[in-house]
């Protein structure tokens, strides 16, 4: 027999009048539209989606799922999945878009389910660039929030600490505007809380005078990848902050719509991003990684800043996939072989694996302090498999000895922002953030959302009273 809790709730889901937004149901045309995003890991069925449209179809969803006891997901890309949504209340912010420029302050303010092409479209005329991530397909707000690793994170730091204010819809329903004099805590929080504390439903961020990088990738193939990987990590130590860069170990599919150079084969990818004014240094400190021996194809050249995306040109389509992360402390001689050899050419792993350089600016205390931890980190190994019906058990099995392998030289962290679909754990989340850092991430829940309406998502539950 229901309890009358949980009538009173089925009943608020069959006539949800206090919405006034588009409301989407398991069914209902459009719904698996608004339910599905970049991520297809998760095939889950809220109960029901807001289609927001502005700040009050925000707060009134907030409100109802309140109202009804269910959790809120929010959605914009959907790049980001984490914890099934199945039977809960989802907000697709995704209609929610729009840049405003002011180049004299160089900031930018961005809505919610604004993606990072846009902001990069209307920053590009002012010769300004955000601390955007390697997709610009990826939401802007949601990658901030998580922290965030871009192509000038090196030079600049992590996305979160060049935040100005934040508008966002606590549990309470209220719209409240955080900045770090009004709401301090909760400022500290957003930024890399991730959505545990409300939806943003606005950011303004700071921009820097990048209009152009020295960047692209040198893709070596089989016979080359382990001599690029052990140049790389000996390459990076060496690399001023205006240089990012990463390196991918991938086998590529066969498939036409690669390059026939690269088609079913092994490829060790570097990546390069030289954000300093002068070029010609850039190019010379590519030299002996181009001197490594032949390459399948050399990219690397001056490009506009809005052509950022093409450095890792990341699949611009839906994929099903399952994604882990290891914070490292070092690359050393012995991390490279051991790496080499479950993700190396002779391997057959069932995943590819990505390289991040760290250090620099990340490495750094904010100008205002902020959740984002890793601080600690050289760089970060990143790991993902496309998801084939059958597979998940072999694929997770991989993945776990490979971050498990590379643990001795790991941090004992991992970054938000690239964890996946068996990332949820209490355990897990912790070792996004610092000790105290969590303590207080867990406290600051308590006093803004202590019902954790804010669930469904990398959870960050409540501290108890």
């Amino acid at each position: 027999m229901p309890t009358l809790e949980a009538r009173e709730a089925q009943e608020a889901l069959t006539a949800p009048a206090a919405l006034s937004a588009p409301v989407f149901r398991p069914g209902d045309e459009g719904y698996d539209e608004e339910r599905l995003g970049y991520n297809l890991a998760l095939d889950h069925r809220p109960a029901l989606i807001v289609r927001a449209r502005d700040t009050a179809d925000v707060q009134e969803a907030v409100r109802y799922a309140a109202a009804a006891g269910l959790g809120v997901a929010v959605q914009a890309t959907g790049h980001g999945v984490s914890r099934s949504a199945e039977g809960q209340l989802m907000i697709s912010t995704r209609q929610m878009t729009g840049v405003r420029i002011d180049p004299a302050r160089r900031t930018a303010t961005v809505a919610a389910g604004t993606v990072w092409q846009d902001v990069l479209a209307a920053t590009a005329p002012h010769g300004l660039a955000p601390l955007n991530g390697s997709n610009p397909g990826v939401g802007a707000i949601g990658y901030t929030v998580g922290g965030g690793m871009g192509l000038l994170g090196r030079r600049y730091g992590y996305a979160a600490d060049h935040v100005r204010g934040l508008d966002v819809v606590t549990a309470d329903g209220r719209l409240r505007t955080v900045t770090p004099d009004r709401e301090p805590d909760l400022f500290w929080a957003l930024r890399g809380g991730k959505g545990n504390f409300g939806v943003v439903v606005s950011m303004e961020i700071d921009l820097f005078p990048v209009a152009e990088l020295y960047g692209g990738g040198l893709y070596f193939g089989p016979d080359m990848a382990a001599t690029a990987l052990r140049a790389y990590a000996e390459w990076t130590a060496t690399v001023p902050e205006e240089m990012s860069s990463s390196i991918q170990l991938i086998r590529y599919p066969d498939l036409p719509v690669l390059p026939e150079a690269m088609r079913g084969k092994y490829v060790a990818h570097i990546r390069i991003a030289w954000s300093g004014e002068d070029h010609t240094r850039g190019e010379r400190l590519v030299r002996p990684l181009r001197a490594l021996g032949p390459v399948l194809q050399d990219t690397v050249a001056t490009m506009p800043y809005l052509e950022v995306g093409s450095i890792h040109h990341e699949p611009p389509f839906p994929v099903a996939a399952y994604d882990r992360n290891t914070a490292l402390r070092e690359l050393s001689p012995a991390a490279v072989e051991a790496l080499l050899e479950l993700a190396g050419p002779r391997a057959d792993a069932p995943y590819f694996v990505e390289i991040r350089h760290h250090g620099g600016a990340y490495a750094r205390p904010p100008r205002t302090d902020s959740a984002v931890a890793g601080r600690d980190a050289g760089f970060m190994l990143f790991s993902t498999s496309i998801m084939e019906p059958g597979r998940l058990p072999a694929i997770r099995t991989a993945h776990d000895l490979l971050h498990r392998t590379m643990e001795p030289w790991g941090t004992g962290g991992a970054f938000v922002n690239f964890f996946g679909i068996d990332d949820t754990g209490a355990d897990r989340v912790r070792s996004a953030y610092t000790e105290s850092g969590h303590a207080r991430l867990t406290a600051l829940k308590a006093a803004y959302d202590p019902a954790n309406l804010f669930r469904v998502n990398y959870n960050i539950e409540p501290a108890a009273s």
